[in-house]
């Protein structure tokens, strides 16, 4: 089997290959995913990876804000991981994340995700950090806690040194889920 990993900006993929990336997620995740989830993977880069069959997995590093120590942090927020059911623990998904990681620890201060349980054995595996601290938000009305998303964020610390858990995260505002 060939394979073929290639990366590109949401604004290089014609509407083929979004058409195609949405569709991987709708499988992937069982078509549990909203319109918002769908916006958060866009505007950013994406790892493609296809086989003979087509797309095989995909993955989205996209800019966002996290504060923490009182600074505001450039960091790459991993988006839209998925990997097409029959080619699932071949390694799609970590060639995908260590393309990912890479673009990270060249461009951000700070990687981060949000991961439900079956996911977080590949980023843990990869070494990326569960948070064990608070996690808010800077929402319209200010800044929230949001205690139903902590234990899901992990961390991949490229430039700003390791995270200190006695103090929060402080994400960005965005539409849909917040983390």
């Amino acid at each position: 089997m060939t394979i073929r990993l290639s990366r590109a900006h949401t604004a290089d993929l014609g509407p083929a290959e979004l058409e195609g990336v949405r569709a991987l997620l709708d499988e992937a995740f069982d078509g549990d995913l909203s319109a918002e989830d769908w916006d958060h993977g866009c505007g950013g880069l994406h790892v493609l990876v296809h086989d003979d069959v087509g797309l095989a997995a995909h993955g989205a590093v996209v800019m966002r804000r996290v504060r923490h120590r009182g600074r505001w942090l450039r960091t790459g927020y991993v988006e839209a991981v998925a990997v097409r059911a029959d080619v699932r623990r071949t390694g799609l998904g970590s060639r995908v994340m260590g393309e990912l990681e890479g673009v990270i620890d060249r461009a951000y201060d700070l990687g981060a995700l949000g991961a439900s349980e079956q996911g977080a054995r590949l980023y843990t595996a990869r070494g990326w950090q569960r948070w064990g601290g608070q996690v808010h938000a800077l929402s319209p009305g200010g800044i929230v806690r949001l205690p139903e998303e902590e234990g899901g964020v992990y961390l991949w610390p490229a430039l700003a040194g390791p995270p200190d858990p006695d103090r929060e995260l402080v994400l960005d505002w965005r539409d849909g889920d917040v983390v």
